[in-house]
This record gives C-alpha cells, structure tokens and sequence, in this order.
C-alpha cells in the first residue's frame, strides 16, 4: 500500500470510529471544524512532543498527555521498562522514545502480525495475545522485568482484566499500571455495559474496596493486586494504579494527655468502631 493511500485509509477508519462514538454517546469525538481546539494539547513536555510528532501516526486523547506525565514524568531519561499493549502504526513506540529517552526499555505487543514491521522501531515489538497469560509472561522475561504497563489494546473488558491479572503481580515494587480508553467498558460490543459486573470499570472499583479491606469483613477480592495497590487514580478513561507492599495502617494519638504511653494501634474495623461511638 502507497504511502498517500495508508494515509487515507488511516484517516478513513479514524473517522469511522468517531462516528460509532458520536452514534453511541451523542457527542462529537472529533472537533475538526474548531482549528483552536485541536490545538488545546495542554501545557505538558508530553504534550509538546506529540503536537510536533511527525513519522509514523499516533491516536491519544488530549487529557491523556497530561496524565501520562503526571504518573511517568520522573522517568524522563532513566533506565525504565515499559510494555505497551497495543502498537497500532508504530507511533506510539516512536512517541515514547522521543520523550523517555534512549535509556528506556520499551516493548509494545500486538495480535495483530503486520505490526512486527514496527519491530525495533521506536521499540521492540512482539506478536501475541494480551489475552494470553504465558505469552505475556515470555515478553515480561524477555525484558528483564516490567515497571510500567500501558493497556491501549483491544479495549474489550475481557481482554483487559486477563491482562491485568498476568501482569500486575510481576509488576516491580513502585511500578505503574495505567489501562486506558476505558469509556468502552459501557459498550456491549467491547464486553462492557452501564454499571456491567464484568466490565474492567467495575473491576476497577472493587480494587477501591479491596484497598480498605482493613475496615471490613470481605477480604482482597481480586488477588492479583492483593497486598501491592499502593494508589488507584481515576480519570476519565483511564485507571492508574500504583503497585507497592502495602502495610496495615496504624494512626496515633497525640498529644498523649492522660495516656500512660503513646497509643499506636493497627487500623481495625474494631478500633474504627471504638473511636465512631467516642
């Protein structure tokens, strides 16, 4: 395929998904009759770098940038690994190396075979399933170990939570993992729905529960995350959680007054109750 004729098959299917979006949601996912805001990329050094992209084409909503540099900004030009699920046309890769520097590991996956020509292109590429546990664990030992997954693959809640239930646990001590585009969790043809049990929003929000299973009776839930879920960031579309052993909380009485020593005492559903009738 010629170089002019990708362009417009690209532009073609780019289009066509912003009018599923616009036929599902009733609002434009485009604005490209506002020449101003297709410019409003936000004040981010990330941003800067995917306004002046050029080469090969990379699709991201513009909030993103800013949220990407929020939670991966401090490893600007340090030795990093990070796995990308989803190469697309390769821009990506090309975008994270241009801002992370030539010290950064970067993989991306793919089920798609025709994106191994992007192998070594920004990244290294890999041709597999997101959805296949020991695919994913041949590309995490490939690489050395893993401290960031990015999700911008299939987008289907199935697909996403087999994913995270692979990778999040050989996630390293202080690693991130940030699935995105996840407005498609309401839509049934991406195994998602309004409030679906099984879409990867509602998993997501279990995680809330399962990080203060110290004040109830249910237990961590979801075991890939049990004991390391340092910190569960919502946007919208997009979920980033930061992986560390977590310890039980405690919490201190001070000044100490009348107490015949300092208090310390790990947080319980029982001491919450004890302080609550107080």
């Amino acid at each position: 395929m010629s170089g002019g004729l990708a362009a417009r098959a690209g532009a073609f299917l780019l289009k066509a998904r912003g009018r599923l979006f616009s036929r599902l949601t009733g609002e434009p996912m485009f604005t490209n009759d506002d020449m101003a805001a297709r410019e409003r990329f936000g004040p981010s050094e990330l941003a800067r770098v995917f306004r002046d992209k050029q080469g090969k084409q990379v699709h991201k909503w513009h909030h993103y940038l800013e949220i990407y540099e929020r939670h991966l900004g401090h490893l600007r030009g340090t030795e990093f690994r990070m796995l990308e699920i989803g190469v697309f046309r390769g821009g990506s890769l090309e975008l994270w190396r241009q801002y992370f520097g030539e010290k950064a590991i970067i993989y991306g996956i793919d089920i798609d075979p025709r994106c191994a020509a992007y192998d070594g292109q920004g990244g290294q590429v890999r041709i597999g399933s997101q959805d296949d546990p020991a695919f994913l664990a041949r590309v995490v030992e490939e690489m050395g170990g893993v401290d960031v997954v990015i999700d911008d693959g299939s987008h289907d809640s199935r697909h996403i939570t087999a994913s995270f239930e692979a990778l999040f646990p050989r996630l390293s001590e202080g690693g991130v993992y940030i699935a995105e585009d996840l407005h498609c969790c309401y839509w049934p043809s991406f195994s998602g729905g309004y409030r679906w049990p099984w879409s990867f929003i509602s998993v997501a929000k279990g995680l809330v529960d399962d990080m203060h299973h110290w004040y109830h009776r249910r237990g961590e839930r979801n075991r890939a995350a049990a004991g390391h879920l340092k910190a569960l960031h919502f946007y919208d579309s997009m979920v980033v959680m930061e992986k560390e052993r977590v310890a039980r909380p405690i919490n201190t009485l001070r000044p100490l007054g009348d107490a015949p020593g300092e208090v310390a005492r790990a947080a319980t559903e029982e001491t919450r109750c004890v302080e609550a009738a107080q």
